[in-house]
């Protein structure tokens, strides 16, 4: 079994000059946005007790995004913010002047144009893209990497969006959805992850997925959490890690004691944690064809904005094999008896798989101790997806298989 690597930050921090993307009171607007669309709840944190007390931790909460907007994954909050903010932009307003009756009004469609949003993705951001133009009347053209299963093509496809499996891996989609938008009038790239030249809306999406980050807060709170003493996320490009490591940061800026903030990859992608290992402070690439069971996580080029956050403010990269994101949906669908069961997919287990593997398997005890994950330890992870391709699912699930 391959072991989990990891990697103490120790990189010179620089200037920290993208921290400010994720200031709590952006995140405030990006909310306001979201609280707008009829189809919003707040997704559940779930508190695990009694898995919490048998692997030794004080508390264990889990952001189920499995409910987000009926997509059964989180992505949808940050393609959709994004696009909200471009329409704003490109009709003189303002975000808070685009709330979703606006923004899906015919008066509005009339003032903005028809644009086509192209992006590339594993499924999840792929579908919040499809959504949200359906929703606004624009249209959509997705690719999707090599290896990516029919099942979320087509859920894509039925958002009313153009979408093709490509033979190539994520990050060669993302150029090809560059090179295409530039094909076409009012063309735009709707993606999640920065290059030098293409931040802004990179920039609007961590901020929207935000949303999730600041419900989190709130929930913690009202569970009498004021501050966790780690935060673990997932990340691909690392936008959403960017993200959640700068909101908290921000959020917990003058905390006495502030949380440890945990990055884990997929092993076959894990740009990120091969940065740390470097510790010069450039990003660093991974390529092939990134062959993962965590197909959300499979990006092998980081986001230059998140990067930054993160070589700044993340505590600990680490790197799983596809056993931890396997263990993370068996031990989220079946914890200890008077827990809540969460279905959560490949990649928005590994969070729960990691914790629980550093817990329970002595070959971890180092990590353990890096971390200071002991009974007074108050963790959070992230389930970014629910089963957004059932058959795979079942596959793992019931009949134990590796894909």
């Amino acid at each position: 079994m391959d072991r989990i690597q990891w990697k103490r930050n120790t990189m010179a921090p620089s200037s920290d000059k993208f921290l400010s993307v994720m200031d709590v009171r952006e995140i405030k607007k990006a909310k306001a946005f979201h609280e707008s669309f009829p189809q919003y709840s707040v997704t559940p944190l779930v508190s695990l007790e009694k898995l919490a007390s048998h692997i030794g931790v004080d508390s264990l909460f889990v952001k189920d995004e499995s409910y987000r907007f009926g997509l059964n994954a989180f992505k949808v909050l940050g393609g959709s913010y994004a696009m909200a903010k471009y329409v704003a932009q490109q009709t003189g307003k303002n975000v808070e002047d685009v709330p979703y009756d606006v923004l899906t009004s015919p008066q509005l469609k009339e003032e903005f144009g028809q644009a086509t949003f192209f992006t590339a993705t594993d499924g999840n951001h792929g579908r919040g893209v499809a959504w949200a133009a359906n929703k606004l009347g624009q249209k959509a053209v997705v690719f999707m990497p090599k290896g990516s299963t029919e099942y979320r093509r087509k859920q894509i496809e039925n958002e009313g969006a153009t979408v093709t499996i490509e033979e190539f891996n994520y990050d060669e989609c993302v150029r090809l959805a560059t090179k295409k938008s530039k094909e076409v009038p009012n063309g735009v790239v709707v993606q999640d992850t920065a290059w030098e030249g293409y931040e802004e809306i990179p920039n609007w999406i961590m901020q929207g997925y935000g949303t999730m980050a600041m419900e989190t807060a709130e929930q913690l709170e009202a569970a009498n959490c004021k501050v966790p003493t780690h935060v673990v996320v997932q990340a691909g490009v690392g936008s959403l890690a960017g993200s959640v490591v700068g909101y908290f940061t921000n959020l917990y800026s003058n905390a006495a004691k502030k949380p440890k903030l945990v990055v884990v990859e997929a092993q076959a992608a894990a740009c990120l944690y091969k940065g740390a290992v470097a510790d010069d402070g450039n990003p660093r690439i991974v390529e092939g064809d990134l062959d993962t069971i965590m197909a959300g996580l499979a990006c092998g080029e980081p986001n230059t904005v998140s990067w930054d956050i993160l070589r700044n403010h993340a505590d600990v990269f680490v790197s799983a094999p596809d056993w931890v994101a396997r263990l993370g949906m068996r031990v989220g669908g079946a914890p200890i008896k008077g827990d809540t069961p969460i279905t959560t997919g490949e990649s928005g287990a590994v969070p729960l798989g990691l914790v629980t593997a550093i817990m329970t398997m002595p070959e971890y005890e180092d990590l353990r101790k890096e971390l200071e994950l002991d009974a007074s330890s108050k963790v959070l992870c992230f389930s970014t997806e629910g089963d957004t391709d059932p058959e795979r699912y079942k596959n793992i699930m019931w009949y134990g298989e590796d894909r």
